[in-house]
């Protein structure tokens, strides 16, 4: 200061000293006891940030002393060049002293705080992108070293819940994986194997299905508790287990060991088996061979869906897995609550698919009979589908004079209600049928009968109606009358093999009203085949109706030795994917009786020739060497050719047929059906008809455009049904 050129200079001289001093005692001695103490506030940044803006400050006054000094000192430089050198080393050594020593003091901080603390950033950056098995090393002491610590127990924490999430995750993927591959079908062994397929190896090693044997026939599982469960479903991750197969007879006592029971479910957990002494009592011959194996835990658990024991799931753990845990139990209960529930869906569907079937076949034709007008051969095939049977049918029924009425049809729906229909329907085609109405009257009056029938809109599920078609074919005029109600049209292979669509007009379906149905008149060579069908032979995925059309056509072109092998050859064509509906094929072929085996003559309308009518009669029998039906066929000759001739009008004709049976008829042009009625004692007539039903097997009535026919049919006599 003694050398300053003015007051200015000095006083500025004097507030670079203070600060100077200022510095080394308010500051670095401070800092510098403060980390030597372990105070965190001496590596802070806001002390830091102080010292060096103490630096600043002198740094900034000294260039200010320095620049006003020179001007003035240079005009001096010579007298006073040995003092300013002096002053100038002198606050040159004490700013690098302090210099200096802030460096010291910034490597130290960086060592013991920055270094740490960006190992801890790192730490942390490692830890957010997923890497938990990240930790600090221990270098650090007191606070650094809490620091490090709190790092390391935060990161081995999230390590412990990620592996827990990672468990419940495994455990929630499992159940919901079991949730949707498990009850895919409505079949019991399936929805079994699903379960253990699901189990197998993400939850077992090895796991079996034992259901009770009535379940598996859709029935109710029994109550005892000793009565013996079939073994449906096996898997493991080995094929040597020593597990009885698929099919074998469980002993519950032997399938459940009595280990220890959850109190809500009755699932038995035994985690060691090699300590259990009373699950190795149970059977000692089996315990040794499954431990010999390496089974070592195991649970099983009741399959129950509303109340009813239906099996057990039994889980197996061996070799190197780890033995069941307690919470392992809680999934093994939640695996077999939702297969039981699937099982049971399995099972009611089971039952009511039995049902159905058993009422449809009780229905149906237990066997075509055999007719002298046609050869029959027919297919009936129920789906195998989840929506059920359908109410598809097929029917043969004899009419009078060796006529066969030849019915298909097929109920709208599926189920129970659609068998029921479809038996209800059957039972009044037959009906009418009796009644000999014309194909298109019967579906008239059958139409009427859909309409008014209970129930039907609910066995269709909302849909009316029916398809049926009715086809009557005479062998002895060769001709064929047919009606369709919405059912497809036959196929006619002709004796030379050719193959054509029956032309006609395709009524509505049953069940519409309102709208007439048309009868088609074909004439048949003998030994022509007509190929009548539902539509599930044609509704397939891969086809339309008019490509399965075409692909039948061909098929029924295609040479065959006998019609069951042309029905075979016509569902293994046809049906070659999964059938989706009902399917029924019936193969008719024609006969044609021959001349010898029909007579008619023309009858005047003259009581007179009632005798003459007697005389041709015996006459014809007696050539047929049936002599010993002379006097009933006389006396039934005798009574229909008097009523014809005393109620009816002309034209009138008697006609006899030999076949199966002998066959009279009496034709006239009156539509005026006879009815039979019991005469009193007095009474002169009313005794011709009753005498003829006594007399023969059968008789009855069918009109025609040209009149009626009364008719009625003879057993044949031993020796003649020997022939």
């Amino acid at each position: 200061m003694s050398i300053s050129t003015s007051p200015a200079q000095r006083a500025l001289a004097q507030q670079i000293a203070q600060g100077g001093e200022s510095y080394i005692r308010q500051y670095s001695i401070p800092v510098v006891d403060a980390a030597q103490r372990g105070d965190p506030r001496a590596s802070s940044a806001a002390v830091t940030l102080d010292g060096k803006k103490r630096v600043d400050a002198l740094r900034s006054l000294f260039d200010r002393y320095t620049t006003a000094e020179g001007f003035a000192v240079s005009a001096r430089e010579g007298s006073a060049d040995a003092d300013a050198r002096q002053a100038t080393i002198a606050a040159s050594v004490g700013i690098g002293a302090s210099v200096l020593f802030i460096v010291i003091y910034s490597g130290y901080v960086t060592r013991v705080i920055v270094w740490p603390v960006r190992r801890a950033a790192q730490l942390a950056t490692r830890l957010a992108e997923g890497d938990l098995t990240a930790r600090m090393p221990r270098t650090g002491a007191r606070e650094i070293g809490q620091l490090e610590s709190a790092f390391n127990t935060m990161a081995g924490s999230l390590e412990n819940s990620l592996q827990q999430a990672q468990e419940a995750n495994r455990r929630l993927r499992l159940l919901y994986d079991a949730g949707m591959a498990v009850g895919t079908a409505l079949d019991v062994q399936q929805t079994a194997q699903e379960l253990v397929g699901v189990a197998v190896p993400r939850f077992a090693d090895f796991a079996t299905v034992d259901l009770a044997t009535s379940v598996l026939h859709g029935g109710e599982p029994a109550q005892a508790d000793t009565a013996p469960l079939r073994r449906v479903a096996r898997q493991g991750i080995r094929d040597d287990a020593p597990l009885d197969p698929v099919g074998s007879l469980i002993q519950p006592a032997l399938s459940v060991p009595q280990g220890r029971r959850s109190d809500d479910t009755g699932a038995i957990f035994v985690q060691d088996l090699t300590a259990s002494a009373t699950w190795r009592a149970g059977n000692p011959q089996e315990a040794d061979r499954l431990l010999d194996y390496g089974m070592d835990s195991l649970m099983t658990v009741p399959l129950v869906a509303q109340g009813v024991l239906m099996g057990t799931v039994t889980f197996w753990r061996a070799g190197q897995s780890k033995p069941f845990e307690k919470e392992d139990l809680a999934d093994a209960e939640e695996l077999a609550a939702k297969a039981a529930v699937a099982i049971d869906n399995a099972r009611r569907y089971t039952r009511e698919r039995e049902t159905a079937l058993t009422l449809q076949h009780n229905l149906l034709p237990q066997q075509l009979p055999q007719q002298p007008a046609v050869e029959i051969a027919y297919r009936y095939r129920p789906t195998g589908t989840r929506v059920g049977v359908g109410g598809d049918w097929l029917d043969v029924i004899p009419l009078s004079g060796t006529r066969v009425a030849l019915v298909v049809g097929d109920v709208v729906g599926h189920g129970i209600h659609a068998s029921a229909t479809m038996g209800r329907l059957r039972t009044a085609v037959r009906t009418l049928a009796d009644v000999e109405l014309p194909p298109d009257e019967l579906l008239t009056h059958l139409d009427d009968l859909v309409i008014h029938l209970p129930g039907l809109d609910e066995a269709a599920g909302g849909e009316l109606g029916a398809t049926c078609l009715y086809v009557v074919y005479d062998p002895i005029s060769l001709r064929c009358a047919l009606a369709s109600a919405g059912h497809p049209l036959p196929f006619l292979i002709t004796p030379d093999g050719a193959v054509e669509a029956v032309s006609g007009r395709t009524g509505p379906p049953l069940g519409v009203g309102g709208l007439p149905f048309e009868t088609a008149e074909l004439e048949l060579a003998a030994g022509s085949v007509l190929a009548l069908f539902t539509d599930g032979l044609l509704h397939t995925p891969e086809r339309d109706v008019g490509q399965a059309l075409d692909r039948l056509r061909r098929t029924l072109a295609a040479p065959a030795d006998s019609l069951e092998a042309a029905c075979d050859g016509v569902m293994e064509t046809m049906l070659t994917g999964p059938q989706t509906d009902d399917v029924a094929l019936m193969l008719v072929r024609t006969r044609a009786l021959s001349s010898d085996q029909v007579v008619t003559w023309d009858i005047p309308a003259d009581p007179a020739y009632v005798s003459r009518a007697r005389t041709l009669a015996g006459e014809q029998l007696e050539a047929w060497e049936l002599t010993e039906s002379s006097f009933v066929t006389e006396l039934v000759v005798s009574e229909l050719v008097t009523n014809a001739i005393r109620y009816g009008s002309p034209p009138i004709r008697l006609r006899l047929i030999r076949d199966a049976t002998l066959i009279c008829e009496v034709s006239d042009g009156s539509n005026t059906a006879p009815h039979m009625r019991r005469a009193r004692i007095f009474d002169e007539g009313g005794r011709g008809l009753l005498l003829v039903a006594q007399l023969t097997q059968r008789w009855g009535t069918r009109h025609s455009t040209a009149g009626k026919t009364i008719w009625c049919e003879q057993t044949l006599p031993t020796t003649e049904q020997g022939h």
